[in-house]
C-alpha cells in the first residue's frame, strides 16, 4: 500500500473515532430512571446528534414511544411509532426535536414524557 493511501486511511479512521468520542451518553431521569413526572427533566442540557439517551425502567412496567410533536403535546401513539420495551432502551438522537412518551395508558398524562432538541 502506498503511504498516502495508508494516510488517507488514517485519517478516514480517526474522523469516525473522533464523532463517537464526542457523543454523550444520558440517562433519562438520573438516578430515578424512566418515570412519572419526568418530564421538564432535559430542560438546561445540551445535546448533540448522535448522543444517546438510556431509559432505564421495568420491563412490562413502562415502554418508550418515538413521537412527533403533534403527538408529544396529546400523548398519542400513532400505529405505526417506533416503541422499545427492553427496560434499558438505548436511543440516539437525531438532529433537531426528538420527542419521547410512555404508551401506557395514562402515562404520558403523568408526565411520562421528553423533548430533546440535539445541536
Amino acid at each position: 500500500m502506498s503511504q498516502q493511501k495508508t494516510i488517507v486511511m488514517l485519517v478516514a479512521v480517526m474522523m469516525l473515532l473522533s464523532n463517537k468520542a464526542y457523543a454523550t451518553s444520558y440517562n433519562v431521569g438520573d438516578s430515578s430512571g424512566w418515570a412519572f413526572g419526568i418530564a421538564g427533566w432535559e430542560n438546561g442540557k445540551s445535546f448533540k446528534a448522535g448522543d444517546s439517551l438510556v431509559f432505564n425502567y421495568g420491563a412490562g412496567a413502562h415502554n418508550v414511544v418515538v413521537v412527533d410533536k403533534a403527538n408529544y403535546d396529546s400523548c398519542s401513539v400513532p400505529a405505526s411509532a417506533p416503541t422499545y420495551t427492553s427496560g434499558q432502551d438505548n436511543i440516539v438522537l437525531n438532529k433537531g426535536a426528538n420527542y419521547f412518551i410512555c404508551g401506557f395508558n395514562g402515562h404520558c398524562q403523568a408526565g411520562m414524557k421528553i423533548a430533546a432538541n440535539a445541536s
